[in-house]
């Protein structure tokens, strides 16, 4: 019969010629709701066709070849035995179908005029987009991108705090400052003892200071050169440290949420760097299939890509690295090390994301394993950082900007 070109439409299913007339049609269900299910199934690879497109395929030829819109439709035509398909998306007679596609409808009985058409193809697109965007909602990937970009934002909310907390009552006890680094330990002390006069060895000791800190922190607090504050002017402050102790609280809580749904979501990326590094990767690529599509060289990279396009831009050197930073072995290894070991990790988080965001097949221990493998490896073959490479004939002229600033006079 020649060639025959297959068009899945809302309207319904076509074998049409090369001059884009029907040759052989069959029409899609009206009900709106049935109508967008069949074809989001369709979509999503099911094997359950929309009945339109079924019939169409029970009277497939073998002698003829068959065109079609896409490499789907081109995947289920060669399923059923047919000898010749081509995907040809911009087909003449596809274009010349859709042309006339309302008056069809109506010709063919779907429907009883052009603006029922039009009313018709509003109504489904609609709740085709609603369908997309509900479906696409319940991600649980996206909640752990969203989940992590909030403990950013309560990280920078924190140390903002606490660096505002820590002037503050320095003017009452300055000393404490030097005598505690950990910003969660000196918000918790303002906030339970208040005045430095509560700041007593068995008081600290009660919240968990340890007995020779203690000592010295009692020691500094009675020989403070600090001013006094009245319970008026300690009373805000205290107000302020409960609401930083809150956020911490908070991200404590958020980063366990995290661990639990990346355990859930993406076992074998958490399995390699953790929940928390992991949904940061998520979240820099979008999504967990997102981050499955990106090449293991991109996924080194993800979170610098100022340095990256600076690199670009100037001729200087790329970065190494990008939030995989975070990685322990890599911020712990000798800088001569680090690229080599970011290069083996990203490779491995792209095999750990494809498996996890298209089979669910756990591979995360042997993943681990091999990386663990290749670290060794590039710390047994790389101990010593490489030579630097001598610079051949005579050195480059300064430029004048140089010059000048090496004959500028020190200051006074």
């Amino acid at each position: 019969m020649g060639k025959l070109f297959l068009l899945h439409h809302v309207v319904g299913t076509f074998l049409l010629d090369e001059r884009g007339e029907i040759v052989k049609g069959f029409l899609a269900v009206k009900d709106i709701d049935e109508n967008v299910e069949q074809n989001l199934k369709l979509e999503s690879g099911s094997d359950e066709l929309p009945a339109s497109l079924s019939r169409v395929f029970e009277e497939l030829s073998a002698d003829s070849t068959y065109v079609v819109e896409t490499e789907q439709l081109a995947r289920l035509l060669s399923r059923r035995g047919a000898a010749g398909v081509e995907v040809d998306r911009g087909a003449e007679p596809f274009r010349r179908f859709r042309e006339r596609v309302a008056d069809i409808a109506v010709e063919l009985g779907f429907v009883r005029s052009r603006e029922e058409y039009y009313e018709y193809m509003r109504a489904f697109l609609t709740e085709l987009a609603r369908r997309k965007l509900r479906a696409a909602a319940r991600r649980r990937d996206l909640l752990a991108a969203q989940s992590i970009r909030a403990i950013d934002d309560l990280d920078k909310t924190f140390n903002l705090f606490a660096t505002r907390l820590r002037e503050w009552y320095g003017v009452h006890f300055p000393e404490l400052d030097e005598h505690i680094p950990k910003h969660e330990q000196y918000i918790e002390l303002v906030y339970e003892l208040g005045h430095r006069e509560n700041f007593t060895i068995e008081k600290l000791e009660r919240l968990g200071v340890p007995r020779s800190k203690a000592e010295k922190i009692a020691e500094a607090a009675r020989n403070s050169i600090g001013a006094d504050l009245s319970d008026f002017d300690i009373e805000p402050i205290k107000v302020m440290a409960e609401i930083a102790l809150t956020m911490y609280n908070l991200r404590q809580r958020l980063a366990d949420y995290v661990e639990a749904v990346m355990r859930e979501v993406a076992p074998n990326v958490t399995a390699l760097v953790g929940g928390l590094l992991g949904a940061r990767l998520i979240s820099l690529a979008g999504s967990l299939e997102d981050l499955a599509k990106l090449p293991a060289s991109t996924i080194q990279v993800l979170g610098a890509e100022k340095a990256l396009f600076r690199a670009l831009r100037t001729g200087t050197k790329p970065p190494k690295h990008g939030v995989i930073f975070q990685y322990p072995e890599i911020h712990r290894s000798p800088r001569w090390q680090r690229g080599k070991i970011a290069r083996a990790l990203a490779g491995k988080l792209s095999i750990a994301a494809k498996v996890d965001a298209f089979t669910g097949r756990l591979v995360g221990e042997k993943l681990v394993e091999d990386l663990k493998k290749r670290i060794e490896e590039i710390k047994r073959l790389y101990p010593k950082p490489p030579l630097k490479k001598e610079v051949a004939g005579p050195l480059p002229p300064k430029k004048e900007k140089e010059k000048k600033r090496e004959t500028r006079r020190p200051r006074r």
